[in-house]
């Protein structure tokens, strides 16, 4: 069973996310620490959240991995990537552990 880690990262009043930092330093930093667990990894940037609508998020970003362990082993090796976060947002990500189903 595959399973799908999401972390979504919210936008609110006076919240910032540094794009920048994320695409060129944060995502390399979980290839680097997490890397080796992951079967895909992919991000995207909120634009809107339907037609005239803002976005609700700055960024969701997904991975997804081939077993729960391998979750699990990602999750014990992230420390690295958890402590970066202040570096590019002072909003607090949302996590979402999901069962791949289609």
């Amino acid at each position: 069973m595959s399973v799908s880690l999401q972390v979504l990262y919210p936008v609110g009043n006076g919240t910032t996310f540094d794009q920048d930092y994320y695409t060129a330093t944060h995502i390399p930093l979980v290839g680097e620490h997490m890397g080796k667990h992951i079967e895909t990894v992919s991000a995207s940037k909120g634009l809107a959240g339907g037609p005239d609508v803002p976005a609700g998020f700055h960024v969701l970003a997904t991975m997804t991995f081939s077993s729960m362990d391998n979750l699990q082993a990602a999750l014990g090796d992230a420390g690295p990537v958890l402590a970066d976060i202040p570096n590019f947002t002072n909003t607090e990500p949302q996590m979402l552990i999901g069962e791949v189903i289609a």
